[in-house]
């Protein structure tokens, strides 16, 4: 097929190599305008920019699409049989949607209906969820709500946090979307529905998601840290400064000690936190605000601590 391909991170990536390999030819690559990144400020290509200009392949970066004439027009001119979206980041326009025989295919890291939104993996495990899987849809003029044409389902082990869960799906979606393209080449792939009544909701994370609130659960709270790698991450309030956790585990331990939601304590040398269901989490890798990352028993050693102190 001729293809035209739009997307921009490094989660694109795998579905553009793999749809060239299968023979297909892509036209036109969009993906978002660099950005400026770092200390020096100097544009940062995409991840799906990086590619494409490896490959070869003709890139373009509109800072709008809705009511680019320009891009109208040289679209038209391509007559892709389909237009690929995977986290182009984006809305597409109705006038975009009517363009190609096959319409707006996009790759989307969940099981639709369930997790519609910009950040469907970190919310999956946030959640508690035990499987997930990628899905191939049309796009239609909703939020990730047109017909679906093939899904994969993916187990998420115990531990797994989102940017070791992304490339898996990322590779799992990049075979499926050729799969897809197949099909429909063969006209034997019916699109069904997606049941709203089914939907939940995966909404673009903020930072105030990574505060943690000890009122929660463990089990949440760890999954939440699980899910909002690597941003927004996790922290609280320590001593009037911010304490980032680079890294939490289940605590195995049984909880012992009366103590209240918050709580900061020691047990066999680990630094726990107790929850708001009476468990822990261990927190054994941390940063103080203006202070390198360390392991608990590093921190510790320069931050003894208070009886009774807590995490805000």
């Amino acid at each position: 097929m001729r293809l035209v391909f739009c997307g921009t991170p490094t989660f694109a990536v795998p579905t553009l190599h793999a749809v060239l390999a299968a023979g297909h030819t892509v036209e036109l690559v969009l993906t978002q305008p660099d950005r400026a990144s770092g200390r020096g400020l100097e544009p940062k290509f995409s991840a799906v920019k990086q590619a494409a200009l490896k490959l070869g392949l003709a890139v373009l970066q509109p800072e709008a699409i809705r009511n680019n004439d320009e891009l109208r027009e040289r679209l038209c001119a391509v007559a892709a049989d389909a237009i690929l979206v995977v986290a182009y980041g984006r809305i597409i326009p109705p006038w975009m949607l009517a363009l190609p025989k096959h319409g707006n295919l996009n790759l989307h890291a969940s099981l639709l209906p369930k997790y519609r939104g910009a950040a469907p993996i970190q919310w999956a495990i946030a959640r508690g969820e035990q499987e997930t899987g990628v899905t191939t849809m049309r796009i239609d003029e909703g939020l990730d709500t047109g017909p679906m044409l093939l899904q994969r389902a993916v187990p998420i082990a115990p531990d797994q946090t989102a940017a070791e869960l992304s490339p898996v799906l990322a590779e799992t979606g990049a075979k499926l979307m050729v799969e897809t393209l197949i099909a429909l080449k063969q006209g034997n792939l019916v699109p069904e529905s997606q049941q709203n009544a089914l939907a939940t909701q995966a909404p673009i994370l903020q930072r105030e998601d990574g505060h943690i609130n000890a009122a929660r659960g463990a089990a949440e709270i760890y999954n939440r840290w699980r899910g909002f790698q690597p941003w927004p991450g996790a922290y609280g309030w320590l001593r009037e400064k911010k304490l980032t956790i680079r890294h939490m585990r289940r605590s195995l331990r049984a909880s012992h000690g009366n103590l209240p939601m918050g709580t900061l304590h020691m047990q066999d040398a680990q630094l726990l936190l107790r929850c708001g269901d009476g468990d822990d989490v261990e927190l054994a890798e941390v940063q103080m605000e203006g202070k390198r990352s360390m392991t608990a028993q590093e921190f510790l050693r320069g931050h003894a601590l208070l009886p009774g102190e807590r995490l805000g």
